[in-house]
């Protein structure tokens, strides 16, 4: 049955709020998905008993299917199910997540084996992929629509969606972290796999109770096919500034062996710090990421971004041999309490690496050609996703290499001095990234 799409209402109207309960909810699933990831460590180091290197390993190779979001947002854009290109794809990534971590609730810890577990983990993330991919789409074409001539009096709109579903996201990580923090004492890994599970089914079921004619999303003039869209990323990729740019971020990621699954053991097996401290340390991340944001609004735009981006590299370096000073027990020493160094110290540099993204997003999207800002950008995504996945890799050879295992953690200060070393590298060659009012100049030239 095919009908005449019926014309938006002058203040939104129903439209306008059933988009937002189905962006809210997509959004707020997006960050409570720390909750199964911050019982999946607990999963793994007590149910299964791996070292740290295996659990690190085991935590980037769960994250490739994001190195796919370029190819799943070309394909989303491009094939169409039952007249729909958003809402089924949403509906598909909550299926993948929700059967995902339902196996892995329903198998006991020693009917499960690493290689089912990393498929369950993989399988999830790449629902994850899918939905958040479907999802940024609409509120990319929630935005341009609201900012076409026609619509100038709800140019507003468009800033407020995104501060709408960046307040989902944030909503669903403070709460996943808190409860992951306080239920890990209390329930078994499994019990909160099967509630994550649940809540991604009824994301499921409310989702395919949506037809996507009824969100009013704007209508493409034609489809645009798949050589078509891979062309166009390919022109902006050919681009010095683009191509150097989007480099430079991905090796300054990668060069940084990660020993996160090292200092996760450091600071449970060796400090016995609390889960609800670890909990809560991630809470603290998020609420630095939200004040950074408003930071960089107010008082950072004018710096120009090669300065500030290079600045964000030589603090994550600072506190890396903080880190450092901490295994050493300088702090401890000093009368800092080990929980309250967790809660600060290691929640800020668990963020700091996605500090230099808010203005690395403002230079690319100055830089990017008109017509394929959504592809640049996934693939910015891409990028970075693979970045942190070789760096993972890269932090479990340097583990070995000093022979860091879970009942000796002698070499990890050697580790972290290393770790600090390599995050320096970066910025010597910061020159990758260009001005700003280079890029502004070539924008024009367009």
């Amino acid at each position: 049955m095919v009908s005449s799409p019926s014309p938006a209402s002058p203040d939104g109207g129903k439209d306008s709020n059933l988009m937002r309960r189905i962006l809210g909810l997509g959004f707020w699933v997006q960050g409570f998905r720390c909750l199964p990831w911050l019982a999946i460590n607990f999963f793994l180091k007590d149910g299964l008993n791996v070292d740290p290197s295996t659990l690190q390993l085991l935590q980037n190779s769960a994250n490739l299917p994001m190195v796919g979001k370029p190819l799943y947002g070309v394909v989303s854009d491009a094939v169409y199910i039952s007249g729909q290109h958003r809402i089924p794809y949403i509906a598909i990534g909550a299926f993948l997540q929700a059967a995902s971590w339902l196996a892995i609730a329903i198998l006991s810890p020693s009917g499960i084996s690493i290689f089912t577990l990393s498929l369950c983990l993989l399988l999830s993330n790449l629902g994850a992929s899918i939905a958040e991919v479907a999802n940024d789409a609409i509120v990319a074409e929630i935005g341009k629509e609201l900012t076409m001539p026609p619509k100038t009096s709800q140019s507003s709109s468009s800033g407020e969606i995104q501060s709408f579903v960046w307040i989902a996201s944030s909503a669903g990580g403070v709460l996943g972290n808190l409860l992951g923090g306080i239920a890990i004492n209390r329930y078994a890994p499994q019990a909160i796999f099967l509630f994550f599970s649940l809540t991604v089914a009824l994301q499921l079921f409310i989702t395919i109770t949506v037809h996507e004619s009824s969100l009013d999303l704007p209508k493409s003039p034609s489809r645009v096919g798949i050589r078509k869209q891979l062309s166009e990323l390919s022109v902006a990729l050919q681009k010095p500034e683009i191509a150097y740019s989007i480099a430079w971020l991905a090796a300054s990621n990668a060069i940084i062996p990660a020993l996160t699954g090292t200092m996760f053991f450091y600071q449970t097996e060796h400090l016995h710090i609390d889960s609800s401290v670890l909990g809560i340390s991630k809470v603290f991340g998020q609420a630095a990421m939200l004040l950074w944001s408003i930071i960089y609004k107010l008082y950072l735009k004018s710096v120009p971004s090669k300065k500030l981006i290079a600045a964000i590299q030589g603090v994550m370096a600072v506190f890396m041999l903080s880190d450092l000073l901490f295994v050493k027990g300088v702090y401890r020493n000093m009368g800092v309490p080990d929980s309250f160094y967790v809660i600060v110290f290691s929640g800020l540099l668990e963020v700091l690496f996605f500090f230099k993204i808010l203005p690395f997003n403002i230079l690319i999207a100055q830089l990017c050609p008109s017509g394929c800002e959504g592809s640049l950008m996934a693939l910015v995504a891409s990028a970075n996703a693979l970045s942190f996945i070789v760096s993972g890799y890269l932090g479990v050879a340097l583990s070995s290499c000093v022979g860091v295992t879970s009942s000796d953690l002698s070499g990890f200060p050697q580790a972290l001095l290393i770790q600090a070393l390599c995050t320096l590298v970066p910025i010597y060659w910061a020159s990758c990234i260009p001005d700003d009012k280079k890029s502004k100049t070539s924008a024009k030239n367009e």
